[in-house]
């Protein structure tokens, strides 16, 4: 689900990868000294100045990129993302294709018939 700001674009993202990454590692780093994982988040969130969802999110996609948590890394997802756009590319040629050649047929038909 993509976010809209109103401009029909994705928001921009406020926080540099620097910030998030010592954010995570602070999480990573701080985990002991909490009762939960949430919790060291939230305290973490809140000295930061971001939400603690999106602190949370950022955990584990940097979980799921470092193999402690199964699923899509973010290398893997750039590449699907990739691979998607030029599979929609891919599909208007060949749509722009079929109905050149559909005409160019019929063009070749209607010059035989006269």
């Amino acid at each position: 689900m993509t976010r809209d700001n109103g401009t029909g674009r994705k928001p921009s993202k406020p926080y540099s990868p620097e910030v998030r990454e010592r954010a995570v590692r602070l999480v990573h780093e701080q985990q002991d000294a909490h009762p939960t994982q949430w919790a060291a988040i939230r305290s973490i969130a809140e000295k930061i100045g971001c939400t603690a969802e999106t602190l949370r999110l950022w955990v584990r996609q940097a979980e799921r990129d470092t193999g402690k948590r199964p699923g899509i890394t973010t290398d893997e997802r750039q590449r699907l993302t990739q691979l998607e756009r030029e599979n929609r590319e891919l599909k208007r040629a060949n749509e722009i294709l079929r109905k050149a050649s559909a005409l160019f047929a019929a063009a070749e038909l209607d010059r035989f018939t006269k």
